[in-house]
């Protein structure tokens, strides 16, 4: 396993390869890093894939921006492009988790060509709406507390966080894993009983232990990437989104049209975006299936909440095996 520094939409972009044969580009969502799929890359490229796990631009050894607009949906898209030029393939199968979701849905929209089949994981693929994510927002959650709102004034979360990134870092993936989750009384990526004024931070759970999908050895690492890249770029995407809205004018009633799958953790916040009443995985395909011409299975996993793959890996191992069998 190798580290390769891939120049892609004129800048760089850091990439953990491993493997040969075809080829799987793996997409992290935030506040993440390659390392969030520590246990995939092997396991694939044993499986005959060459595996390529980035690092997102804004994020770990890739290069970090300082505009907003550069973390559009689309540079990001080109980026993934980029990566499979810079690897000389032809064609990638995308997985992505979080905003990888998001990242390598659209990915596959707009280059039909080039992506062969795409795999998300925590969010699935949504159409173009009438109005901008943020918009929605701030209609949802008006004179109330939202994270992605609170993300929108420049350097404001920035300050929060830096101030003391494990801290952020732990409260962050502690509070909506499944065992977070189980102990809030509201959803922890809401948090509007905070107030509008309130802190992202605040009535976020602590833990006197790590949950057994992360050691401390693994956060230390992660510690680390972030104290390199700081939280501008993370940020930025969310800023981003109104950028989206007026530039992907062609997401306007789109669908996936490459062979796809979508797998989410049970206790995922991020599922009440996708709609209430379902307890199943037939409920969840329901739910998604419109947004997909050839959705080859859909999975709400038990016990598992937002960082799947690092909470369940040999269960979504097996959903990934499955589904790659299958094209």
């Amino acid at each position: 396993m190798t580290f390769k520094i891939l120049k892609s939409n004129n800048i760089n972009i850091r990439a953990k390869i491993e493997g040969s044969g075809p080829l799987i580009v793996l997409v992290h969502g935030c506040p993440e890093s390659w390392y969030s799929w520590r246990y995939q890359i092997p396991l694939l490229a044993e499986k005959g894939y060459t595996v390529a796990a980035i690092d997102v631009r804004g994020y770990g050894g890739s290069s970090k921006p300082y505009e907003v607009e550069a973390y559009s949906m689309r540079e990001l898209t080109k980026d993934v492009i980029g990566v499979i030029d810079a690897l000389e393939f032809e064609k990638a199968i995308l997985i992505g988790h979080d905003w990888g979701g998001p990242i390598v849905w659209n990915t596959a929209v707009l280059n039909e060509k080039r992506i062969s089949a795409v795999l998300g994981l925590s969010v699935p693929f949504f159409p173009r709406r009438d109005i901008s994510s943020i918009d929605l927002w701030r209609k949802i959650y008006e004179g109330k507390f939202f994270y992605q709102l609170y993300f929108q004034e420049e350097g404001v979360a920035e300050a929060e966080f830096e101030e003391n990134i494990r801290k952020y870092l732990e409260q962050t993936y502690f509070s909506i894993d499944a065992r977070g989750m189980k102990v809030q009384k509201e959803n922890a990526i809401t948090g509007s009983s905070k107030g509008v004024n309130g802190k992202y931070l605040e009535a976020l759970p602590t833990f006197d232990t790590y949950p057994s999908w992360i050691t401390a050895g693994d956060m230390d690492y992660l510690v680390g990437e972030f104290e390199l890249s700081g939280m501008r770029g993370p940020l930025n995407r969310y800023r981003a989104q109104q950028i989206d809205f007026e530039d992907l004018l062609e997401l306007k009633n789109a669908k996936i049209k490459q062979p796809s799958a979508f797998l989410t953790g049970k206790y995922d916040p991020v599922n009440s975006f996708i709609g209430p009443n379902y307890d199943s995985s037939k409920d969840l395909e329901d739910k998604i299936g419109k947004n997909y011409e050839t959705l080859l299975s859909a999975c709400l996993l038990d016990n598992a909440g937002h960082w799947v793959q690092q909470e369940k890996p040999k269960e979504v191992n097996k959903f990934i095996l499955e589904f790659l069998s299958r094209l």
